[in-house]
C-alpha cells in the first residue's frame, strides 16, 4: 500500500499536481443512506414479490447484499447512535429515546474529518441525535439543552440539515457535494422518512393488491393487517425512488467512482413483532454495499452484521484505525474477499421510546426493558419489565392492531399469535430456535433440549452487559 501511495505522489509531481490533493484522492467518498422502519424482508431483492424495489434490486446485485444485519436497537434514536458511534446504545448513554448524543462520545463523521481530512455531512429526514426539538420538550427540558448547551452535530460535522423534506432531496445533496473542497474526500449520511409511519395511501401509484401480500409468520391473516401492510409497502416503494434520486444527485455532482455506498435502515416495521421488539422483524434491516472495483458485484452474505460494525468499517476503508472504545468489527476484509473472523453473536436493547411521560396509561410501546443475544440460529431475550401490556409502536390506532385485538376478545386468533400477543405478564426469558421457528413464536425457554444453546447465548448477553457497563440487572446464571 505504501509504494502505491508513493507512485501516486510521483506521479502527480510528474504532471503538476498537488501530492497531497493525490494521497487524499486514494481515500473513497462515502455516501450512507439510511431508510426509516425498513424490515430486510420487504425488498424484491430479498424475495418480496409485492414491493416494487427496482432501483435497490439493481444496486444490490452491484455490489453485496446482507440477510442478517441488526441493528442495535429496534428504535430509531438508539440504531442511530450504534451506527455513528460503532459502539451500543447502552455504551453511549442513548437508551432514553430523546437523549441527545453526550459530547464526549465520538461519532464517525468527526474521526473521518479530524483523522481523514473529510468533509462530512448529514440531510435529509432528522438525525436523532440532537434531541428532540420544537414543541416537544417541555419548558423544563427545553431550558435544560440551552443552558448546558447539549446539541452537539452543528459542530460534529461541516454541513448539517435537520430536517428537509422529500422534495429536497436531490437539492440537499447537491447543496453539499457543492461545498466540499477541491481535493477533499467527503462523508454524506442521508437519512429518509419512508417508509416510516404513518402510511400514506397514495406513496406509489397504483397502489399495492391488499390481497396479493404474502403474510409474515408472526401476523393474522386479517383485512386491516392487509391493508396496514399495503400501505407500508407503498411507502418502501417510495423510497426505493428517492434513493436513486440520491444516486443520480451524486454522480451528476461528484461521479460514484471510488466512493463507498450503504444503504441501510434503522430498524424494523412499525407493526407487532416489529419495531419496539427484539425480534427479527424489528432489528433485521436492509444492508446493501457497493464500491465499484473494491466489492465483487452480486453477492450476497449471510454472516451476522451489527449496526456497531458500520462505523469500523467506514473508517478501515478510509485508511483510519476506529476509536479504541468501538465495539463493532470492520466488514472491510469480507466486502473485499479476503479473510475475515465473522461475528458469533449480536446484541441488542429495548428503552424508552418517544418523548412521552410515564403514566399508568403507559404500555410497552412506550417503555420496556429488554436485551436480546442472537446467533446464526438462535435467539435469546431477556425482558426487565414484562408486566408492561404490550402495544407495538406507532400503530396501535391502525386497523390491523384493532382488529388483532378484537379478534382476541373474540378467541379468533390463531393460538401460537394469541399467545405472543396477549399473554400478561409475558415470560422473563425467550429463547427461539430460528431454524425451526422463524416467526419466533415458540418460546423454548427452559426446555432441557436447548439447555446448552440457551447457556451459551446468556452468558454471551452477560459479557455484554458487563462491558457495556449495563444498568439492568444480569440475568441469572
Amino acid at each position: 500500500m505504501r509504494n502505491i501511495l508513493w507512485l501516486v505522489v510521483v506521479a502527480s509531481f510528474a504532471f503538476g499536481g498537488d501530492p497531497l490533493q493525490a494521497v487524499e484522492a486514494t481515500k473513497p467518498n462515502i455516501l450512507f443512506v439510511l431508510s426509516d422502519d425498513h424490515t430486510a424482508a420487504h425488498l424484491g431483492c430479498s424475495g418480496d414479490t409485492t414491493v416494487k424495489t427496482p432501483n435497490l434490486d439493481r444496486f444490490a446485485g452491484e455490489g453485496i447484499r446482507f440477510t442478517k444485519m441488526f441493528t442495535v436497537a429496534p428504535q430509531c434514536v438508539p440504531s442511530r447512535a450504534g451506527y455513528m458511534t460503532g459502539r451500543s446504545a447502552v455504551s453511549v448513554r442513548m437508551t432514553r429515546f430523546n437523549s441527545p448524543l453526550p459530547r464526549d462520545v465520538v461519532t464517525l463523521p468527526e474521526l473521518l474529518r479530524k483523522d481523514g481530512g473529510y468533509y462530512t455531512g448529514v440531510c435529509r429526514r432528522s438525525f436523532h441525535l440532537d434531541g428532540p426539538g420544537g414543541n416537544r420538550l417541555g419548558p423544563v427540558t427545553r431550558k435544560v439543552y440551552q443552558d448546558n448547551d447539549l446539541a452537539s452535530f452543528d459542530e460534529r460535522v461541516d454541513f448539517l440539515d435537520r430536517n428537509s423534506p422529500r422534495a429536497q432531496t436531490k437539492s440537499k445533496v447537491t447543496e453539499f457535494l457543492g461545498q466540499v473542497p477541491a481535493g477533499k474526500p467527503w462523508f454524506l449520511w442521508v437519512n429518509f422518512n419512508d417508509p416510516h409511519h404513518p402510511w400514506d395511501r397514495d406513496a406509489v401509484n397504483p397502489p399495492y393488491d391488499p390481497a396479493s401480500i404474502k403474510l409474515p409468520p408472526h401476523l393474522p391473516d386479517l383485512p386491516g393487517v392487509r391493508e396496514d401492510l399495503a400501505r407500508y409497502l407503498a411507502e418502501i416503494g417510495r423510497a426505493d425512488e428517492e434513493f436513486q434520486i440520491v444516486l443520480d444527485a451524486v454522480k451528476a455532482k461528484a461521479g460514484l467512482d471510488n466512493t463507498l455506498i450503504i444503504f441501510a435502515g434503522d430498524n424494523g416495521h412499525a407493526f407487532p413483532h416489529g419495531k419496539g421488539s427484539l425480534y427479527d422483524p424489528g432489528l433485521n434491516v436492509p444492508l446493501l454495499i457497493r464500491w465499484a472495483g473494491q466489492i465483487k458485484p452480486g453477492q450476497v452474505s449471510d454472516v451476522l452484521v451489527s449496526g456497531e460494525d458500520i462505523a469500523p468499517t467506514c473508517l478501515e476503508a478510509a485508511g483510519l484505525k476506529p476509536d479504541p472504545k468501538m465495539t463493532g468489527k470492520s466488514l472491510l476484509p469480507l466486502l473485499k474477499g479476503e479473510a475475515s473472523s465473522p461475528r458469533e453473536f449480536i446484541f441488542a436493547e429495548r428503552g424508552v421510546h418517544g418523548s412521552s411521560n410515564f403514566t399508568e396509561k403507559t404500555r410497552s410501546s412506550g417503555y420496556d426493558l429488554a436485551r436480546c443475544a442472537r446467533s446464526g440460529r438462535y435467539k435469546y431475550i431477556y425482558n426487565c419489565t414484562p408486566w408492561m401490556t404490550y402495544s407495538p409502536v406507532d400503530s396501535a390506532g391502525d386497523p390491523g392492531w384493532k382488529q388483532m385485538v378484537a379478534a382476541h376478545e373474540a378467541g379468533q386468533l390463531p393460538p401460537a399469535i394469541d399467545k405472543t400477543y396477549f399473554t400478561s405478564p409475558r415470560p422473563i426469558f425467550e429463547f427461539y430456535d430460528l431454524e425451526a421457528d422463524p416467526g419466533e413464536l415458540n418460546n423454548l425457554a427452559g426446555k432441557p433440549e436447548v439447555a446448552a444453546e440457551e447457556k451459551k447465548l446468556r452468558s454471551a448477553l452477560i459479557e455484554k452487559m458487563i462491558l457495556d457497563w449495563d444498568y439492568l440487572p444480569l440475568p441469572a446464571e
